[in-house]
């Protein structure tokens, strides 16, 4: 599907005898966040265990597998790479053993002056054995001279500047910490007396266990066998939330930044129809992802809210294609209408967002072939003009259609009646009193952290203005 792919998702837990179990139950829960690898490094308070592999979830662990990861600690990540190839090397948890002692590491999110530091690191000597951006913070780690683990941590991410929600594991600390501007979510929970750390309270949910709070920004949490303590060894920055984690990534069910996203998305979509509202019969969302903004919508307008879409979840991440007379069954396999909803009717569309443009087409297409006699898409949130910087995978400016056309060109383009976009502070109220605290960059092209010298990386995939490779029709 035409979306921004999901970033990474972490979990951490210390103190309980099935730490590599629930760890996996974590990453299950968390699997929406990345699906190109997953890994559990455990402890057993002497030495660190790993085991990592390309797939989902249930696909790299078995009942084998987990039993050898043994202690009552234990990290884990889930992937889509956002820096870095896809391949194994590039999995995580990344393990090393160095003067300080063995450390894994998982991170979500992404480092903007990267590049920099690896250059200086590898002038130096350093040898890296990935192309990911998080192997930086090891080999800062390795080379300080701090007097202890932690320490070495604290003046390892002290270093790097970007979107960075961690977990650490050492052989009797788990670690967590949270960059200043808290791009990327990360909450605390107990269960028992386990401490757990996941990007989403619905990791927590799945394993029983209580939120406490969420990491603060800025703010590097220890745990180990003496308990809990909380430093703040950075400088306060402006908080720049990414929104996007209530448009799209997070679950529904879960708590990010303090706030429900099934709420924030339904007052998006109650914002929505304040604002876009237009005479029709069927209120129908693109699942899954535009669901509860189709609720909100359809409540708001007084349209009724219908399933006409059916979402075939047993498709993988990868469907094959093998032959290009076929190619263009691909949304067909994973979407179906259902023409007894869409026939003869005036039907309004409800999808978050729209990327490139090509899927939103096709589905516009299929729901006219299902006899729809209007088709009004609606999305719930701004224009997407930029790419992002901070952990997720985006295309390059030139790809997103409404960096470089008009509402109007991008209506014909889709084939629809009409088309609507929330307004950026129609989003903006939808997420409550904290408006200030979020990042917009990709509506509005205005970056809350500095790109190092080597910008022009970046600023050339930002800022490129030529037109889509398919043209608007």
């Amino acid at each position: 599907m035409d979306k921004f792919k999901d970033e990474c998702g972490v979990f951490g837990i210390f103190g309980h005898g099935e730490a590599a179990n629930l760890a996996y139950l974590g990453l299950y829960a968390l699997q929406h966040r990345g699906q190109e690898s997953a890994g559990i490094a455990s402890s057993d308070g002497h030495r660190l265990r790993m085991h990592r592999a390309m797939g989902y979830v249930a696909d790299v662990f078995d009942e084998d597998a987990l039993t050898k990861l043994k202690g009552e600690a234990a990290i884990g990540h889930v992937r889509y790479s956002t820096a870095g190839e896809s391949r194994l090397q590039n999995a995580q948890p990344i393990l090393i053993d160095c003067a300080h002692g063995q450390i894994a590491l998982c991170h979500n999110g992404n480092l903007v002056n990267a590049g920099e530091l690896r250059d200086d690191l590898v002038r130096e000597g350093s040898i890296f054995q990935t192309t990911s951006d998080t192997e930086v913070v090891l080999h800062l780690y390795a080379r300080s001279k701090a007097p202890s683990a932690e320490a070495a941590i604290i003046e390892s991410i002290s270093q790097v500047t970007g979107a960075f929600s961690l977990v650490m594991l050492t052989a009797d600390k788990l670690i967590v910490a949270r960059d200043p501007h808290g791009f990327r979510p990360l909450v605390l929970g107990r269960l028992g007396e386990a401490v757990i750390a996941a990007s989403e309270t619905c990791a927590l949910d799945l394993i029983g266990a209580t939120y406490v709070r969420d990491v603060e920004p800025g703010e590097v949490v220890v745990v180990s066998r003496h308990g809990m303590k909380s430093l703040h060894p950075f400088g306060q920055a402006r908080l720049s939330h990414c929104i996007f984690e209530h448009v799209y990534f997070a679950r529904p069910d879960s708590y990010v930044f303090g706030e429900s996203v099934n709420e924030v998305r339904t007052a998006m979509g109650r914002q929505l129809a304040r604002e876009t509202a237009v005479p029709a019969d069927v209120c129908v969302p693109v699942p899954d992802s535009g669901v509860c903004a189709a609720m909100g919508y359809a409540e708001e307008a007084g349209v009724p809210f219908r399933m006409g879409l059916i979402r075939n979840h047993y498709v993988g991440r990868t469907f094959i294609q093998p032959q290009q007379s076929i190619r263009h069954f691909g949304v067909k396999v994973k979407l179906n209408p259902v023409r007894s909803i869409l026939e003869g009717q005036r039907v309004i569309l409800i999808d978050d967002s729209i990327v490139r443009g090509t899927t939103s087409r096709k589905i516009v297409k299929m729901v006219r072939a299902a006899g729809a006699r209007e088709v009004h898409m609606r999305i719930s949130c701004p224009p997407t003009i930029s790419p992002c910087f901070y952990g997720v995978d985006t295309p390059r400016r030139s790809e997103l259609i409404a960096a470089s056309h008009s509402l109007d060109e991008i209506r014909r383009y889709l084939q629809a009646d009409s088309l609507e976009y929330l307004s950026l502070d129609g989003l903006l109220n939808a997420v409550g009193d904290r408006r200030s605290a979020y990042c917009t960059s990709c509506y509005t092209g205005q970056y809350p952290v500095e790109f190092p010298r080597d910008a022009a990386s970046y600023l050339q995939l930002a800022l490129k203005l030529d037109k889509p490779t398919e043209p608007v029709a």
